[in-house]
C-alpha cells in the first residue's frame, strides 16, 4: 500500500473522529456531568493524536495532545466542565477540521494554533483564559475595529457569493474611505448603504453592521456585494456620496473569492490568533460567536455514536466507481427493455421465459445498484447541531435542535446539493422563525425554542422538513413588505392566497428582518433555496400559523439517475414525463377549452388551468391537438401550481434511464434530458417545471 492510500484513508477516519468529538461534545454541553461521555470523547482525541503522530502532522498531533490533558483532568474528576472550556475545545475542534480540509486540499497540515494551544494549558493550570481574553479585547477595542484585515466568511455566506457568480450576478468587494474631516461617520456610512441597496444586495460587512450604525470604525470600512451593475456604475454611486474620499471597487470570480476570503482568514489569524476561524471554504465553518455570552447554555440534540467496539462490516468504494457501475447497469437496462420486446414479437416461450428470469435477476441487480448509491441523511445532518449551538450564541437565543429520520437515505447526487439550501433553512428558522428569550417569556411559551429537522420517505420521495414553534408567518408582514419591493400589486396582492403569500419568500431580494445583521436581513437566501431544490427536481412549501411556528418542507426524488416515467405519443415522436410531476390524465372535448384573454384554459376541479399545447412547443410536425375533437391531457404540478400538457396518445409507464443531452447541444426550453426505449429509439425527457412560471 502507498502513502496516497495511507493518506486517505487517514482523512477518512479523522473526518470520522472530528465528526464524532463535535456530536459528543454537544452531548456533554448538556450533561456536564456525565463522565461515560467524556471517557469517548478522550478515546476519539487520543486515536486522533496517534493517527496525525503517525503521518507525521504535527501540529495537529499537538493541539490534540493538550485536547487530551485537560479531557484526563475531566475524567478523573479533578476539573469540571464550564462553559469557558467548552468554548476553547470547539475553538479546538474547528482548528482540526481546519488542518485536516488544508490536508485534503494537498497541504501539510501546518496551522498557527499557539493561541488555541495557550488557552488549554491555562485550563490545565486552572486559570479562566476567556475572561483574560475579554479582558484585552476591551482594552484594544478601538484599535482592534479599525485595524482587523479583510473579512472572513462563514460557510451560509461563502454559499450564497459562489451561487449568485454561478448564475451569471457581479459579486463585488468594495472598500470605502470616508474624508478624514467627516463629522458624521455613521451617517455616510447609511447612505452608501441606503443607495447601494437600491441596486443588489449586501451579505457582508467589516466592521460589522452594528459597530457601522454606531460610528464605531475608523474611516474605512468594506463590504462584498451582489448586483447586476457594472462595477464602475456602483463607484460612480458611491463618489457620489457626500465627504467619500475613495470607493474601491473590484469584481470577482470564484477563482478570486476563493482567494480573498483565504487571504482574510490568515491575516485574521495573525492579527488576533485568539479569534481563529476556519476559512470559509472550509468544510464545515462555523458562525461567528456573539461578543456577549448567552445567559444559559443551549441544547442540540443529535443521534449518538455508538462507543462500542463491534467490528466494522463496511467498505469505502470511491463514488467514482459507483458512477461506471450505473453507468454500465444504464446500459443493461435499455437492453433488457430491448429483449423483453423481442421475445414478445418473437412468441417463443423458452426465449420468454430466459428473458422473464433476467428481467426478474437485472430488477434485483438495479435495486442493489440503486441502494449502493443510497446515502443517509445524517452525513449532511450531522454538522448542523454545532452550527445551530453556534448560531445560538449568535444570536442570544435558546434554541434545541431535534433532529427525527436520520438514517433516511438518499442518492449521493442528491445528498452532496441539498447541504445549502438546508443550511439557509436552518438560519432562517432561528433568526426569523425563534423569537428572542423576553418575547417567548411573554408570549406564554417555554424560553427554549425547538427546531425539528426530520426527514422521511413517502413514495419515490424523501421529505425534509425544518419546523420551529417561533412566531410564524403573517400575511400583512410579508404583503406590505412586497407591496414596498414592488413584488406585487396591490390587486395582486387582494386575491393571493396564504400559500401563494408564502411563496413570495422565495423572491429574490425579498427579506422580512427588520434589522440586518450578519445572520440574516440581506434579502440573499430563500430565492437560492428554491432555485437549487427545484434543479434536483424537488419543490418546497411552506405552512404556518402565525404565532405558533412555521415549517419549511422540502420534496427532493430519492434518485436523479433512473426515474419511473409516462411515455406519450406526438404524432411520429415519443417523449417522457416524470410520474412524479403528473397528478392525472384525462381526455377532454374542444369544447371544453376555454380563451381567457389569449391563454387557453380547461375547468379542471373547481378551477381553471391552463392548457398548453406540446406539438406547438415542440413544433410537432404531424400531428396539431388544436384540430382534434378529443385530446388526451396530462395535469402536471409544480409546488401548488397546476397545468395541463395536450398530447397525442400515451404509451404506458416504464422506468427510464435519464441521459445528459450533452455539453455540444444549447440548453433546450422544456427537457430535462433523454433516454433510450427498448426499441432503439431516443425519447425525450419532459421537464415539467419549465412549463409553469
Amino acid at each position: 500500500m502507498d502513502m496516497n492510500q495511507y493518506l486517505t484513508m487517514f482523512i477518512d477516519e479523522s473526518n470520522d473522529h472530528l465528526q464524532s468529538l463535535n456530536e459528543n461534545m454537544l452531548q456533554l454541553e448538556n450533561n456536564p456531568d456525565d463522565l461515560g461521555i467524556v471517557q469517548v470523547i478522550f478515546r476519539s482525541a487520543h486515536t486522533l493524536k496517534g493517527m496525525a503522530a503517525t503521518m507525521g502532522f504535527e501540529d495537529l498531533a499537538s493541539l490534540t495532545h493538550q485536547m487530551e490533558n485537560v479531557l484526563d483532568l475531566v475524567r478523573n474528576e479533578k476539573l469540571t466542565m464550564q462553559d469557558y472550556i467548552f468554548d476553547t475545545l470547539f475553538k479546538s475542534l474547528d482548528a482540526l477540521e481546519s488542518m485536516v480540509q488544508d490536508i485534503t486540499s494537498g497541504g501539510d497540515g501546518k496551522s498557527d494554533v499557539s493561541s488555541i494551544v495557550a488557552a488549554l494549558q491555562s485550563i490545565v493550570r486552572g486559570e479562566n483564559p476567556a475572561q483574560q481574553a475579554q479582558t484585552g479585547e476591551g482594552q484594544g477595542a478601538d484599535q482592534g475595529s479599525a485595524s482587523q484585515p479583510g473579512i472572513t466568511l462563514d460557510e451560509f455566506q461563502y454559499s450564497v457569493l459562489e451561487q449568485s457568480i454561478s448564475e451569471g450576478h457581479k459579486v463585488l468587494y468594495i472598500q470605502v474611505t470616508l474624508r478624514e474631516d467627516c463629522q458624521l461617520k455613521a451617517v455616510r456610512a447609511y447612505m452608501v448603504f441606503e443607495a447601494l441597496e437600491r441596486s443588489g444586495e449586501i451579505v457582508k460587512t467589516h466592521p460589522d453592521v452594528q459597530d457601522i450604525e454606531q460610528g464605531e470604525f475608523d474611516r474605512v470600512f468594506s463590504l462584498y456585494y451582489i448586483t447586476q451593475r457594472e462595477a464602475a456604475d456602483i463607484e460612480s454611486q458611491i463618489l457620489g456620496v457626500s465627504e467619500i474620499e475613495t470607493a474601491q471597487v473590484v469584481s470577482l470570480d470564484h477563482e478570486t473569492l476563493q482567494q480573498m476570503v483565504q487571504q482574510a482568514a490568515a491575516a485574521l489569524e495573525t492579527v488576533k490568533p485568539e479569534a481563529q476561524q476556519p476559512a470559509a471554504a472550509a468544510s464545515a465553518p462555523s458562525a461567528p460567536e456573539s461578543k456577549s455570552t448567552p445567559a444559559a447554555a443551549k441544547e442540540a440534540k443529535a443521534p449518538a455514536r455508538s462507543g462500542g467496539a463491534n467490528p466494522s462490516r463496511t467498505i469505502r468504494v470511491d463514488i467514482e466507481r459507483l458512477d461506471v457501475l450505473m453507468n454500465l447497469f444504464s446500459e443493461l437496462l435499455i437492453d433488457r427493455v430491448r429483449l423483453e420486446q423481442l421475445a414478445s414479437e418473437a412468441q417463443n416461450q423458452e426465449l420468454t421465459d430466459t428473458v422473464e428470469h433476467m428481467s426478474r435477476v437485472s430488477s434485483d441487480l438495479q435495486n442493489i445498484v440503486l441502494k449502493l448509491r443510497m446515502v443517509p441523511v445524517d452525513t449532511v445532518f450531522n454538522r448542523f447541531p454545532r452550527m445551530v449551538r453556534d448560531l445560538a450564541k449568535t444570536l442570544d437565543k435558546k434554541i434545541d435542535l431535534i433532529i427525527t429520520g436520520a438514517d433516511t437515505e438518499l442518492d449521493r447526487t442528491v445528498i452532496d446539493e441539498i447541504g445549502d439550501p438546508l443550511v439557509h433553512l436552518l438560519r432562517n428558522s432561528a433568526d426569523h422563525g425563534i423569537e428572542p428569550v423576553a418575547d417567548r417569556i411573554a408570549a406564554g411559551k417555554p424560553e427554549t425554542g425547538t427546531v425539528h429537522l426530520r426527514a422521511f420517505h413517502s413514495g419515490n420521495n424523501v421529505f425534509i422538513e425544518i419546523e420551529d414553534d417561533g412566531r410564524g408567518i403573517y400575511r400583512e408582514k410579508i404583503l406590505q413588505n412586497a407591496l414596498k419591493k414592488g413584488v406585487v400589486t396591490e390587486s395582486e396582492a387582494e386575491s393571493m392566497s396564504d400559500e401563494e403569500v408564502h411563496q413570495l419568500l422565495f423572491a429574490p431580494g425579498f427579506s422580512t428582518a427588520e434589522k440586518i445583521s450578519d445572520v440574516s436581513g440581506r434579502g440573499v437566501g430563500l430565492d437560492v433555496v428554491k432555485s437549487k431544490i427545484v434543479s434536483l427536481g424537488g419543490n418546497v412549501t411552506i405552512y404556518s400559523t402565525p404565532g405558533k411556528g412555521t415549517n419549511f418542507s422540502v420534496q427532493l426524488p430519492l434518485t436523479l439517475s433512473i426515474i419511473a416515467a409516462m411515455l406519450i405519443k406526438m404524432g411520429s415522436e415519443k417523449y417522457a414525463i416524470p410520474l412524479s410531476s403528473i397528478v392525472e390524465t384525462a381526455v377532454i372535448k374542444r369544447g371544453h377549452v376555454k380563451n381567457v384573454h389569449g391563454s387557453r384554459m380547461v375547468h379542471f376541479r373547481d378551477s381553471m388551468i391552463p392548457i398548453i399545447s406540446l406539438s406547438k412547443v415542440f413544433e410537432v410536425p404531424d400531428f396539431d391537438d388544436e384540430q382534434e375533437e378529443e385530446t388526451e391531457i396530462v395535469v402536471i404540478r409544480k409546488g401548488d401550481r397546476l397545468a395541463a400538457l395536450a398530447i397525442d396518445d400515451f404509451i404506458g409507464q416504464s422506468e427510464i434511464v435519464i441521459k445528459n443531452l450533452g455539453k455540444y447541444l444549447p440548453a433546450i426550453q422544456g427537457i430535462s434530458g433523454a433516454t433510450i426505449l427498448g426499441d432503439g429509439q431516443v425519447a425525450l425527457i419532459i421537464d415539467a417545471n419549465a412549463f409553469i412560471k
